[in-house]
């Protein structure tokens, strides 16, 4: 009997030794159950070619060659990934919703004497549990934004709070972005429903009876937009404005964007898209800048120039300032340490 998703919580209790997603690899990559594993019973093309022939020519034919298809498949990851697996071992599998391919593998799987079973409703049925703990639910704690312009070291503020033992929502580094023109982090950051998986988790996961500490964003993460129970519950938080020192945050931002900094095509092609908000004269003057490898300056301009001043005009909540004289680590620890007391509670101590 298929089994029926619950809640995402309980996700982590379920009796199986593995979870197999059997849809095609572009299917999986957009977003997937936590920990799943991709074992396609059809490719990407061959999908769309039975797709095609099933809605252009005939069913029963698509039927038939999908079947032969899962079969060859189903047999090569037999052959391969699965060939170790011992009699007790029992998976879960899923599909999109309709539970054809995934069913059709469970079957073979339970010939051979494993104890196979799928997910009722499939990918789609996980998906809606997603969409309502962030898009129809509130989010269960208070949050409290830590707020500041570019370069006050707000990730590493919440890098020492989860630390300390705060509940902490890195939402930058789920996105894959630091949030600005510049702030690609890797090769591309995650579907808008992968993000949502990673964050879905986070938030079921989360203490109701304690606040948990954000960094402040716009409504849009790169190309990741917020869902509307955190975006609602960011817009009515209390908030904390870090102040510190420019030579601090231009420090701190040649430390964290050290990768691209090593990489002057890149960054010259980054510097060019503010052209359109500073004009050619003065995106010339950073470029060469950057080419002569006066990375301060040049922060220290884009700082004061683009971004303070963009900071400025953001409509934002009544903020409490929170004074730093450095970045460095022991000041970020004392400045976790004050937050936690202030608003943390349950959070553990520092010493």
């Amino acid at each position: 009997m298929p089994l029926r998703l619950s809640s995402l919580p309980a996700l982590a209790a379920l009796p199986f030794d593995e979870v197999i997603d059997v849809r095609s690899p572009s299917e999986y990559a957009q977003d997937h159950l936590p920990g799943a594993r991709n074992l396609p019973v059809l490719s990407d093309a061959e999908r769309a070619r039975v797709g095609t022939i099933y809605v252009q020519q005939d069913r029963f034919l698509a039927r038939k060659i999908g079947a032969a298809l899962v079969a060859r498949n189903a047999a090569a990851h037999l052959e391969g990934p699965l060939a170790e697996r011992g009699g007790g071992w029992r998976p879960l599998l899923y599909c999109w919703r309709g539970g054809q391919r995934s069913g059709s593998f469970a079957a073979i799987l339970q010939q051979i004497g494993w104890r196979a079973d799928i997910i009722e409703g499939g990918y789609r049925s996980y998906r809606r549990l997603v969409v309502a703990t962030l898009y129809d639910t509130p989010l269960p704690c208070p949050v409290v934004l830590i707020d500041g312009g570019t370069g006050t070291a707000k990730t590493r503020l919440l890098g020492h709070l989860a630390a300390a033992g705060a509940q902490v929502l890195d939402l930058e580094a789920m996105a894959g972005h630091r949030g600005s023109v510049f702030g690609l982090i890797g090769a591309a950051q995650p579907s808008q429903k992968a993000f949502e998986s990673a964050l879905a988790q986070r938030v079921t996961a989360l203490d109701p009876g304690r606040p948990v500490f954000v960094e402040a964003e716009s409504a849009r993460i790169g190309a990741i937009t917020l869902p509307p129970a955190l975006a609602v519950a960011m817009k009515g938080a209390r908030a904390v404005r870090l102040d510190v020192p420019m030579a601090a945050r231009v420090g701190h931002i040649l430390e964290e964007y050290a990768d691209l900094i090593a990489d002057p095509a890149r960054l010259d092609a980054l510097l060019g898209r503010l052209v359109r908000y500073h004009g050619r004269e003065q995106v010339a003057q950073w470029r060469a800048w950057a080419a002569a490898g006066a990375f301060a300056p040049l922060v220290e301009a884009l700082i004061t120039t683009h971004y303070d001043p963009r900071y400025a005009r953001m409509s934002k909540a009544p903020c409490v300032p929170l004074t730093l004289p450095d970045l460095g680590e022991a000041t970020l620890r004392r400045a976790a340490a004050q937050l936690i007391a202030q608003h943390g509670k349950g959070a553990r101590a520092l010493p």
